[in-house]
């Protein structure tokens, strides 16, 4: 199931001899995807530029994806900007494999109307370039986990207090565990 409309690409008169090649380019016009729990906008859709060449039993399609992305710092939750360069690595076959399990990530039949839907490979290619962990920049110094102020902007004086407070053993009753050794 893809994330995005169809794009289809028809073959019709192309690749109709083995080494025959055919370039496709376009824009994908998808305002926002989603990857787990994090969504992200698109500021202008998603630009694909693929070539399929004809690979004797099936279709090869290899390209790039970009696009400018919009998501949350995992970090302040301010917006964090991404550019997404993706690839795409995709095989499509002409018939049905005498042998499926040879297979192992599945495969894709060309149907008898030849054409080929490049959505899903779009999207993994988007996804795929997605970073884990998304942040507003580099060295994002995130929110204080006391007062929960965003770090990038403001200084909050949590951290020096908590050391005062330590130092000088506040009213806390467990204090003396700090300097209590376990034998290992």
């Amino acid at each position: 199931m893809a994330l995005f409309d169809p794009v289809v690409v028809a073959l019709a008169d192309h690749l109709e001899h083995p080494g025959d090649s055919y370039p496709v380019s376009g824009k994908v016009d998808a305002a926002s995807y989603t990857v787990g729990d994090k969504e992200f906008s698109l500021e202008d859709g998603i630009d694909y530029d693929v070539v399929l060449t004809h690979a004797g039993d099936g279709v090869l399609v290899s390209g790039l994806v970009r696009a400018r992305a919009t998501g949350t710092c995992d970090m302040c939750l301010d917006p964090a900007h991404l550019d997404i360069a993706g690839e795409i690595q995709e095989y499509y076959l002409f018939d049905e494999p005498d042998d499926p399990e040879a297979y192992e990530d599945g495969f894709e039949v060309i149907g008898p109307e030849r054409e080929i839907d490049l959505a899903e490979p779009i999207a993994d290619a988007v996804i795929t370039d997605t970073p884990f962990v998304v942040l507003c920049k580099p060295d994002c110094k995130g929110l204080c986990p006391t007062c929960g102020a965003n770090l990038n902007h403001e200084q909050c004086d949590c951290a020096q207090r908590a050391s005062e407070e330590d130092a000088a053993g506040a009213d806390n009753p467990f204090a003396v565990l700090k300097n209590l050794k376990l034998d290992d």
